[in-house]
């Protein structure tokens, strides 16, 4: 399949159309941002280990029933994606307090949540991606209420198999940002699943094997996505 124009560069990936209308190239880059890109830095071969893990987890949530825009892997920074309209609303789900959630809330880090937390978020980079719920969805005519209620019930089941994924390999799953996209008539998983999308620590100690080592800088950042990697392929 070949390669076509850029069409879309983000802070961590470049899309490509390719002869193909209903395909796009996912190509995953080593920059890195933090604080809505406030601080900006490069990560040796993120971009080859996000595609990595990214792509095991695509093929696991698949095998699971989860639709994605996930094809294939292309090569160590590229993978072959379904065409999709994103939806601008980016969800997270919380299982312990971390970042944001601990300083808005004053919830101190690593507290266990009575329950999983449903956020969601304004995929808009200028307005700093704002805290909305499911009425600002609707007057903003971001999705429809079926598509919300397909995203959240979506949302909920990965959060139960990747917490078990990762408990499998001794990390804990904190909390994530997932994106989800039109195809067709469906809504689909989309974007990556990385260490850049998740907080990860490792059970036992809590070290942390995610962005949060550069947005802190904790040091060995490189290693801590090779460490995941590691886990994730073995």
């Amino acid at each position: 399949m070949e390669k076509g124009k850029k069409i879309y560069e983000g802070k961590a990936k470049i899309i490509y159309e390719t002869d193909d209308p209903e395909f796009f190239i996912q190509y995953f880059k080593d920059d890195a941002t933090a604080f809505n890109a406030a601080k900006k830095g490069t990560i040796e071969n993120k971009g080859v280990a996000n595609n990595k893990i990214s792509t095991k987890i695509f093929e696991f949530l698949k095998a699971e029933g989860i639709p994605t825009h996930f094809e294939k892997q292309l090569n160590d920074r590229e993978m072959l994606i379904k065409r999709v309209s994103i939806v601008p609303v980016e969800v997270i789900i919380r299982n312990k307090a971390a970042g944001s959630f601990s300083r808005n809330y004053g919830v101190p880090e690593s507290t266990p949540l009575a329950c999983p937390v449903l956020e969601f978020c304004y995929k808009r980079d200028d307005l700093n991606d704002p805290l909305i719920n499911e009425y600002h969805v609707r007057c903003l005519e971001l999705a429809t209420d079926k598509e919300m209620e397909m995203i959240e019930k979506y949302a909920f089941q990965i959060n139960d198999l990747m917490s078990k994924f990762f408990a499998k390999l001794n990390l804990e799953l904190i909390d994530f940002k997932l994106e989800f996209g039109r195809y067709k008539d469906e809504i689909i998983l989309a974007d990556e699943i990385s260490p850049d999308t998740c907080r990860l620590w490792e059970i036992g100690t809590g070290q942390k094997l995610d962005k949060d080592r550069f947005r802190h800088d904790l040091g060995n950042v490189e290693e801590a996505y090779q460490e995941v990697l590691s886990r994730v392929t073995k």
